[in-house]
């Protein structure tokens, strides 16, 4: 399985992106997909994720209300819709897939790993 992640880009504070991550292969609308964000000299953090059927989402605490993951498998891909953003949301936004299907927090759950989009968001 191989991943894309895109949709990244540079916005003001208070404004919105949506990234999308596309999924190769006839399985991938059979796994689990997850979002997690790299800022500079941090750890990898999870942002959000949801099953592979779309039934389930969790998200971090500190982007509650304010991100959306959805997904579309007849496209074979995983959106993530990022509004009212701040600067501390700035990053490299990678997506995950998850053979288990089932929603997850923690990175070393996941077995394919995209490329990341960088978001830049300005004060």
């Amino acid at each position: 399985v191989q991943l894309q992640a895109s949709g990244g880009g540079l916005v003001q504070a208070g404004g919105s992106l949506r990234l999308s991550c596309v999924g190769s292969g006839r399985n991938f609308s059979t796994y689990a997909v997850g979002w997690l964000r790299q800022a500079p000299g941090k750890e990898r953090e999870f942002q959000a994720s949801i099953s592979w059927k779309g039934s389930t989402t969790i998200y971090a605490d500190t982007v509650k209300g304010r991100f959306t993951i959805s997904r579309d498998n007849a496209k074979n891909t995983v959106y993530l819709q990022l509004n009212s953003l701040k600067s501390e949301d700035t990053g490299v936004y990678y997506c995950a897939a998850s053979r288990g299907g089932l929603v997850a927090t923690t990175s070393r759950v996941y077995d394919y790993w995209g490329q990341g989009t960088l978001v830049t968001v300005s004060s």
